[in-house]
């Protein structure tokens, strides 16, 4: 943790989850602000936050739409987005919407804290535009289009390197299908055709690719690259 806490924003209507999560990061060393209702939160984005956390249920506005403003008002800061088992769809239009992360009700402090930490390394890494990426065996020169297991050089095809990169660029967060869809065909919808682009791709670079520890599959919603050592 730096000199300086970071400064974590809260958004959530409930009370109790509030507090939880104010004892549970405060603990860490974060500061926190915390908002009710998104009158509140937009009024306390003037105090730029280093990180954000948003449930989805406000009282007073969607939270999606509070998720868009967010953005247009601060591209950059890591958004990680609260949310019931049963909103699916509410996950993957958050994602789309740029949040960074989701995790579910109820939830463990430990795993928000992972996924924390995940979501302001992938921020450091997009703004220090590192070319190097590592993270377990794997190594991704995106200057020099190396990728290596180990010691051994990977051969990939110009589509499953185009998959990685996208992947490595934003490794720690949560890709979409749609996202990746667009992002490597423009305007293919088929996801199935994606799915035969990973499965490759795992053969290539992962140990066990039925067990994959590199890129992980968030089921029904896209995929995650595991962060940067």
């Amino acid at each position: 943790m730096s000199a300086t806490p970071l400064k974590v924003l809260i958004i959530d209507d409930e009370p109790p989850i509030r507090k939880l999560l104010r004892m549970g990061l405060s603990t860490q060393g974060y500061e926190i602000l915390d908002a009710p209702n998104g009158k509140t939160a937009l009024a306390l984005l003037e105090d730029k936050p280093d990180l954000v956390i948003l449930d989805l249920g406000l009282p007073d506005m969607q939270g999606l739409d509070l998720l868009a403003t967010i953005r247009a008002r601060n591209d950059a800061v890591p958004v990680i987005v609260l949310s019931s088992r049963s909103d699916e769809s509410g996950k993957v239009r958050a994602l789309d919407l740029g949040a960074d992360d989701y995790l579910t009700k109820p939830f463990g402090m430990e795993e928000l804290l992972a996924r924390m930490r995940a979501a302001l390394r992938h921020q450091l890494q997009v703004q220090g535009e590192r070319p190097a990426f590592r993270s377990g065996d794997l190594m991704v020169d995106l200057v020099r289009r190396i990728v290596k297991v180990g010691d051994k050089e990977v051969k990939l095809s110009p589509k499953e390197y185009e998959l990685l990169r996208v992947l490595v660029q934003h490794a720690g967060k949560v890709l979409t299908h749609k996202f990746l869809l667009g992002e490597l065909w423009n305007d293919f919808t088929d996801t199935q055709y994606l799915r035969v682009y990973v499965r490759q791709l795992r053969h290539k670079i992962e140990a066990d690719p039925e067990q994959p520890q590199y890129i992980l599959t968030e089921t029904g919603i896209g995929y995650r690259l595991r962060a940067a050592d």
